[in-house]
């Protein structure tokens, strides 16, 4: 084949897979751009279709009056309320997991125990659990405890994680021995060396951790709507799901669609802001 035959099928080809990133950008933006401009229109306009594909004028009497004035469906709960509710639970469930399975990890790599690898092997099982085998008692333990319509409640039972502790674990399995005998013999303690060492190796690891963990939390739904009973503890997917009526005429639905665009927004930011430790963290291994 000539030169100017494989100049033409390599620009054929990266022709085609941009039309396809195109054709899948098209298909991942346009419901968010709809939702949005629906978000701009008065509720009679989004009730008598075609919605108009430009953005209206209400925009700004829509979204102040779902963050400020509440919505009745709801009980009159602002969506800035929501908003502070599912960002305490996202951010706890992520902190709470990251903490716990790096210190678990830590432990079953880095100090020798009787049943050590029994340890793992019995947190890598929850893997096997389906969320229904465990809901139940864990919905007691919280009864129990008055966790019900509380932080602690939505967090706690969350924050364990084998999946970070088994990806933590093969990451710390990956620091040479060399490295862990030079931290002793500079007289390094256990807590100096995951302070100085081990921590500073794991950043970009935590980062992609944080970005997925971050997102598990904001978009939890079944375990929110079992612990709050009062809607002023509802997290922004709970309350979506409560506004929308059976009858499209009962359901605010531009307050529906503002609510969904602000339950979209923060996951969205959190990606764009991490997006280059995060594509780090999973392609990359410090040392």
């Amino acid at each position: 084949m000539a030169e100017g035959e494989i100049i033409g099928v390599k620009r054929r080809a990266r022709a085609v897979a941009h039309l396809a990133l195109v054709i899948g950008i098209i298909v991942v933006a346009f419901p968010i751009y709809y939702v949005f401009v629906a978000s701009t229109h008065p509720l009679q306009v989004i009730l008598r279709p075609p919605l108009p594909l430009v953005p209206g004028a209400e925009g700004p009497a829509n979204y102040t009056e779902a963050l400020t004035g509440g919505v009745g469906r709801i009980g009159g709960v602002g969506v800035g309320r929501l908003l502070w509710n599912t960002t305490v639970v996202a951010l706890g469930i992520a902190i709470g997991k990251i903490i716990i399975s790096m210190a678990s990890a830590y432990a079953i790599v880095f100090f020798r125990f009787p049943l050590r690898m029994a340890c793992f092997w019995l947190i890598f099982i929850t893997l096997m659990l389906p969320v229904e085998v465990r809901i139940l008692p864990t919905y007691k333990v919280m009864v129990d405890l008055r966790l019900i319509d509380t932080y602690g409640g939505l967090i706690l039972p969350l924050i364990a994680s084998a999946t970070a502790t088994l990806l933590f674990r093969q990451f710390f399995m990956t620091i040479p021995n060399e490295l862990v005998e030079a931290a002793r013999v500079d007289g390094a303690g256990p807590w100096r060396f995951f302070r100085d060492i081990l921590l500073p190796l794991s950043l970009t690891n935590i980062a992609a951790l944080f970005v997925i963990l971050f997102i598990y939390g904001w978009t939890q739904y079944l375990w929110p709507l079992l612990m709050t009973n009062s809607n002023s503890m509802n997290t922004i997917v709970i309350a979506l799901r409560k506004m929308i009526s059976f009858a499209d005429a009962d359901t605010p639905w531009h307050l529906v669609m503002v609510t969904a665009m602000l339950a979209i927004a923060p996951p969205i930011l959190v990606v764009v802001l991490m997006q280059r430790w995060f594509v780090k963290g999973l392609v990359e291994t410090e040392k």
